[in-house]
């Protein structure tokens, strides 16, 4: 009797510790980007919330290394697509296609989402930008790889300060068998739904000389393609959309107390407020919440909405006008996002054959 009414108690304070730890890692690491202040410095405050927003366990040295690796090789390696998209340019695009297809395969068999969000968002970045300016590329990856390892840093610190706590006694006996993985075809075909919500924008970039400017688009267009690798693909179109529109939301508020208080302590404390919103939507139990995924994205796309604002805001005008275009455009990327999937699944519909996908 005891152990059965202590259950949801110890499911709620697993959830707890998680969203405690989501907030306190990505503040701090926000914080310390901000006070280093290198090109692209809040890339280090993403990527600490996107490893705290899955209930991973603490990362050791060597997954730590993966993660970084797995975000500075393809950025690095994009490096050597540069001539081919510079000169032949549509045997370039034709490389970059199966390159993303491949960080999407990885993911839609049943790999990790993170890595395959840092894989993706390498050679989405890089691509794009390096076909404008190899040098700026130089830059972008350099402060990709600090950015990455500052990220993982912050999060074994979090880790650090609150650690997991143990799981419930009988957990292990009433949880759920580990997902299936997914069929060869159904890998196929979520990775291909990616590579057609992702690419057409690439290639849009790939041919605009100031893409440069629209790095922060990109990660969003990355997260899209991660988020167009689930099981159920009518939610995903939806919660694409949802997840743009909640973090919005939560971005222009941020945004309008930045502009009463400007103030690097008030900024992480509302970064730090953010994820504790966010967060209670994303974790529940001992697990996810059964929309986890799509609040996850939508913190990504608050934090990258307002934190180039709110670095920006010298010029306040320009900053106001930056940062609702911005958004705007997120919008328009968003519902292009929900169409592409419906037109997928239209003319591809999902067979028969049952495939689970790794949770976000």
């Amino acid at each position: 009797m005891a152990a059965t009414a202590q259950m949801p108690t110890t499911g709620a304070a697993i959830a707890s510790r998680r969203i405690l730890r989501l907030a306190l890692g990505t503040a701090l690491s926000m914080g310390f980007s901000q006070l280093v202040n290198w090109p692209l410095s809040f890339i280090a405050a993403v990527f600490t919330m996107f490893m705290l927003a899955v209930p991973l366990p603490a990362p050791t040295l060597k997954s730590g290394l993966k993660f970084v690796l797995a975000l500075v090789i393809p950025a690095y390696a994009g490096m050597l697509l540069l001539p081919f998209l510079m000169h032949a340019r549509w045997s370039g695009i034709l490389l970059v296609t199966m390159a993303l297809f491949g960080s999407f395969y990885y993911s839609a068999r049943g790999g990790s989402p993170v890595m395959g969000m840092f894989m993706t968002l390498g050679l989405t970045m890089v691509v794009t930008v390096g076909s404008v300016s190899a040098d700026v590329m130089l830059i972008i990856v350099n402060s990709l790889a600090v950015g990455a390892a500052s990220g993982v840093a912050f999060v074994v610190i979090a880790h650090t300060l609150l650690p997991d706590l143990p799981p419930p006694t009988s957990a292990t006996a009433s949880a759920r068998p580990p997902p299936a993985k997914p069929s060869l075809e159904s890998a196929r075909q979520n990775a291909f739904r990616s590579l057609a919500v992702v690419l057409p924008i690439v290639i849009i970039f790939l041919f605009i000389d100031s893409s440069i400017s629209y790095i922060v688009v990109m990660i969003k267009v990355a997260s899209m393609g991660q988020q167009a690798t689930a099981q159920v693909t009518r939610a995903m179109g939806r919660q694409q959309l949802e997840s743009t529109l909640w973090g919005g939301i939560g971005a222009i508020i941020a945004f309008q107390v930045m502009n009463i208080w400007p103030s690097l302590l008030l900024f992480c404390l509302l970064i730090g407020l953010a994820c504790l919103v966010y967060g209670k939507r994303i974790f529940q139990g001992a697990g996810m919440h059964l929309k986890g995924s799509m609040w996850s994205y939508a913190l990504l796309t608050m934090i990258i909405l307002v934190t180039p604002a709110v670095t920006n805001m010298q010029g306040e005008g320009n900053a106001t006008a930056a940062f609702y275009a911005r958004f705007l455009l997120f919008i328009i990327i968003a519902v292009y996002g929900t169409l592409s999937v419906a037109i997928f699944d239209t003319f591809w519909p999902a067979g028969k054959s049952k495939q689970t996908a790794p949770e976000t």
